[in-house]
Order: structure tokens, then C-alpha cells, then sequence
């Protein structure tokens, strides 16, 4: 395993403030989030894995509205199919229980969601072109589904957690990570691993290292920190730099 299963960790933060401008519609039964660039083109998508706090927080509304806003049509299902875990769980609470269930949300319950959703986008959306962006959680499934023929071409990770190293050396497309200085989810050793299972898939990479953050700082960083904030929207831009560079055609 290339980065640790989540943990409590996974649920600390800050949550930001703003106002979304995307909107929630439906994929058959799925709730997603929906943001729009200006020119309203879906040839180039984002599709957007969330950690697990899910698609209905607003720091990831947020970050969403800023793809679009850089020209990408964004996409962001409901992963959890309405049970999110709240901001801020209390200190004994387990993340591992809650992703075993009831009810449960393992691949066998993720992958249906995100495979209707890609039919969908390639379907009636009109997408060419997929660029997934993982947060924690949902960086194992931008890397499951940019194996052979899953329908991911480009994608970008920030802080991943309970990616396998198989998972990793099956990509089929770039793929772009933003680390932690501090994150026992995805520590030196994991990262090294990654580092060198990425070199031998012969696809172009990259891993930036953030000083002075700790896992789970592209979502829910302290903005009112110089240093995190900072680093938060280095992220942000180090994965808008990746989709310029290897997704738009």
C-alpha cells in the first residue's frame, strides 16, 4: 500500500467561507455538484473525488467553482450516497467503521457511482476529455479509474489516502500529487514507494512537498495562516497547471 487507510485525521479541519455558484442536480439516483465555465463547453471535464466529508461541503463547492472558473466543466458526485461524514469528529471516533458500515463504502459501493457518473459525462454531457481531481479518500479512486479503459486520462491527488501500490502501478495517464510535510496517512516511506512505482509506469509525474501543513490541508486548511493558506493555493494552481498542460487538447 502506497499511502495508509483514512483515519481521524481525515475529518479535522477548517471550513471556509463563500458562496457556491454551481448547483446540485441528479445523475439517474446520484446527487453531484455541477459548476460550469464561462463559455458553458464541456469537452474538457474535472471530475471531482471527494474526501470524506463529501460533495456538499463548501470548501470543496468552492474549489470546484474554481476549475470552472479556469475554464473546465466540473463534476462532483455524492460518493457516500448521502452519508457524509460532519467536519470535526469527535477525538475515538473511527473512520474504519464508518467505511465498512452499515452501509458501507468500500469500492464495491464507490466504483457504481463514479462509473455511472463517467457514462454520464461521456454520454448526454458531451465530455471528451476527463481530468480527476482526488482529495484524501477520493485520490484511490482518481487512480483506480486511470487504469486501462476506466475512462480517467489526467489525474491530480492531494494528500491520498489507502491507494495500493497495484493501483498505482496500473495508471495509464499523468498524474500529479500534492503532499503534506506532516501526514501519517501519506508519510516519507509511502511517498518514497509512490515515487518510485510512478518512475517505472513510464507516464509523466509529479510530487510537490508542502512545508508546514498536515494532511488534509488542500480542502481544509487554516486560510487565516499565511503559511497554509499559501500552500492550499499552490495546490490549487499545481493541479489547474497539470489539466493546462495534459488535458486540454
Amino acid at each position: 500500500m502506497t499511502s495508509h487507510p483514512p483515519q481521524q485525521c481525515c475529518t479535522v479541519g477548517v471550513k471556509h467561507e463563500g458562496t457556491a455558484t454551481g448547483e446540485i442536480k441528479m445523475i439517474g439516483e446520484i446527487s453531484a455538484y455541477f459548476a460550469y465555465p464561462k463559455d458553458r463547453q464541456t469537452s474538457n471535464a474535472i471530475l471531482i473525488m471527494t474526501d470524506v466529508i463529501g460533495h456538499e461541503f463548501i470548501n470543496v463547492q468552492l474549489i470546484a467553482d474554481q476549475f470552472a472558473a479556469n475554464g473546465y466543466f466540473v463534476v462532483m458526485p455524492d460518493l457516500f450516497q448521502g452519508d457524509p461524514l460532519p467536519l470535526n469528529r469527535p477525538p475515538g471516533f473511527s473512520v474504519p467503521d464508518w467505511l465498512k458500515g452499515p452501509p458501507g463504502h468500500g469500492p464495491d459501493k464507490v466504483e457504481p457511482v463514479i462509473e455511472e457518473t463517467i457514462k454520464a459525462m461521456k454520454g448526454e454531457m458531451g465530455v471528451k476529455r476527463i481530468g480527476a481531481v482526488g482529495y484524501c479518500f477520493g485520490a484511490k479512486y482518481v487512480v483506480r479509474f486511470m487504469a486501462e479503459g476506466k475512462g480517467v486520462d489526467v489525474g491530480y491527488c492531494a494528500h491520498p489516502s489507502y491507494v495500493e501500490a497495484e493501483e498505482l502501478k496500473a495508471i495509464k495517464g499523468p498524474l500529479c500529487i500534492s503532499a503534506a510535510e506532516t501526514d501519517h496517512i501519506f508519510p516519507p516511506p509511502k511517498r518514497h514507494e509512490s515515487e518510485e512505482i510512478l518512475k517505472e509506469t513510464n507516464q509523466p509525474y509529479q510530487i510537490t512537498l508542502f512545508s508546514g501543513v498536515q494532511h488534509g490541508f488542500a480542502v481544509r486548511a487554516e486560510v487565516n495562516d499565511k503559511v497554509k493558506k499559501y500552500a492550499k493555493e499552490q495546490a490549487f494552481f499545481q493541479g489547474v497547471a497539470w489539466f493546462d498542460e495534459y488535458l486540454k487538447a
